[in-house]
């Protein structure tokens, strides 16, 4: 993040007495030239000048519903780029990682690959992405989850489904199966995780939780379970209902859906 040269020293010193004081005469045409020269016309305002607040009109009247993805991107980015066109920008996250919701569940250092994207825009961003998980996350942590099962599984897309590595998460439920709590027990890699099924119900009754409802992500994409996957959710099953705590279900999230191990008939 060279040696510094001396500042050159000025002196300021009083005009001379020996130069005239008359300034000569400025021809004619000398002054049709000058005149001409400071009436030349400004440059054009660059293109985008003026289409942000076309932009903030547009959404106004018309609602995301009349906006292309870049264009919800490129306003996004108003709040990273005080001026400027950020559709470039829109264009190459979105070129990079397929989606939005992509572009959002992005780790930093991978926004921060694609040009134009600095450490400002990656953190707003991360931002956006944190603050879209808190949103939904209330919308289950008032109501009963099973009551609200669409909800619950917005949230757990939203959470995981762009994660780069595996990552084990567990809703802890009450006996009215309200929220406890919701925490990432392991991160594994791109396609594992490691789960201590033990410590799975010990946690459960820490929180003096009744249920939980098991999650984690497939980086790959598709949900399809595994044996493992199969295996792990019955040893956990086992071990909580000689505990008293029930598995309401372990869900697996996917780019390109999600499965329910309950709904499957697996355990």
């Amino acid at each position: 993040m060279s040696e510094e040269k001396p500042e050159p020293t000025f002196f300021l010193n009083e005009p001379s007495t020996k130069l005239s004081s008359k300034q000569p005469a400025v021809e004619p045409e000398a002054r049709e030239r000058n005149a001409e020269q400071k009436t030349e016309p400004a440059e054009d305002p660059p293109h985008y000048h003026g289409h942000r607040e076309r932009m903030r009109e547009r959404f106004q009247k018309v609602g995301h519903a009349g906006f292309a993805d870049y264009e919800m991107l490129e306003m996004l980015l108003y709040r990273s780029f005080k001026q400027g066109d950020t559709k470039p920008l829109a264009k190459a996250l979105l070129a990079r990682f397929g989606s939005i919701a992509e572009v959002l569940g992005a780790p930093e250092h991978l926004l921060l690959e694609v040009k134009g994207c600095g450490p400002v825009a990656a953190f707003d961003l991360k931002f956006v992405s944190a603050l879209t998980h808190r949103m939904i996350r209330s919308d289950i942590r008032e109501k009963t989850v099973l009551s609200s099962w669409s909800k619950v599984m917005d949230y757990c897309v939203a959470a995981m489904a762009h994660e780069p590595r595996e990552q084990f998460r567990i809703l802890f439920l009450d006996k009215k199966n309200a929220l406890i709590a919701d925490e990432v027990q392991q991160v594994g890699t791109v396609d594992h995780t490691p789960v201590y099924p033990r410590e799975v119900i010990a946690r459960a009754l820490q929180l003096s939780a009744s249920a939980i409802i098991l999650t984690h992500n497939h980086p790959s994409g598709d949900p399809t379970p595994s044996k493992a996957d199969i295996d792990m959710t019955k040893t956990i099953a086992n071990i909580g209902a000689q505990m008293g705590i029930v598995v309401h279900d372990h869900i697996i999230i996917g780019k390109n859906g999600h499965a329910s191990l309950k709904g499957l008939n697996l355990f």
